[in-house]
């Protein structure tokens, strides 16, 4: 158990998509601050380690009925993956997310003049992450592919503009922390998404898609943060010992 103390939130999450959960019970974040270690957090939160350990490894012994194991994935796919899954859920939700917070703040905001706020909160988000997804689509995620394939058959692989995977990673890293925080000031804004008593039917829909976005963009950011980018920085560092 001590050992176990010492590993950080985002491996425990790479290793078993399941722990996500138990994570998200005791309001720990595991994809943007993934990388803190149990004894870190427990600290921080004022949390009971062994409490949290054996919630943990109670879902880790239970049986796994057909959990994906992206940990296992080859890099190339799982960057497939990501922008076929997560891209495309965020460019749908948006155009929909979009009008409909526009209409509460019209029909609800004088009554509940948080929703201007929240409003205000996921122009940005939806503003950044666009672009931000570009730079990784357009950037980062064939440079993962042409290192993979590069690998795969013995080739040379040329220095890319940014030097080195670890400078466009270091910047997705921050983008995402920026988006984390952005959700986490939105969910404090909604009561974790709870409508009013006098909420419409509109009102209801848009807090639920909210609570749905926020939790593909945990799982999207894990996947990068805490599979992807380090699997990237590792394959690339190969190139390097072989020169």
């Amino acid at each position: 158990m001590e050992n176990l103390k010492n590993k950080t939130i985002g491996s425990f999450v790479a290793e078993d998509f399941r722990t996500a959960a138990v994570f998200s019970k005791y309001r720990i974040d595991f994809c943007c601050k993934g990388n803190r270690t149990v004894t870190e957090v427990c600290e921080k939160q004022n949390i009971d380690a062994d409490a949290l350990l054996e919630d943990v490894l109670q879902v880790v012994q239970s049986e796994n009925n057909g959990s994906i194991d992206f940990n296992s994935w080859p890099l190339d796919l799982l960057a497939d993956y990501i922008e076929k899954t997560h891209h495309r859920y965020v460019e749908e939700k948006i155009n929909v997310l979009l009008p409909f917070l526009d209409k509460l703040c019209k029909v609800h905001g004088a009554n509940h003049p948080e929703l201007f706020k929240i409003n205000e909160l996921f122009i940005g988000c939806a503003g950044e992450l666009s672009q931000h997804m570009k730079k990784e689509e357009l950037i980062l995620f064939p440079f993962v592919k042409r290192m993979v394939k590069t690998k795969d058959t013995d080739g040379v692989l040329h220095q890319p503009s940014f030097v080195t995977v670890s400078n466009p990673i270091a910047m997705m890293m921050h983008e995402h922390d920026n988006e984390g925080e952005r959700f986490r000031e939105i969910a404090e804004l909604t009561d974790n998404y709870t409508p009013p008593a006098d909420a419409c039917t509109t009102y209801r829909v848009t807090f639920a898609m909210l609570k749905e976005f926020e939790a593909d963009l945990h799982k999207h950011i894990h996947l990068e943060n805490n599979i992807l980018f380090p699997k990237a920085v590792t394959l690339e560092k190969d190139f390097v010992e072989v020169e």
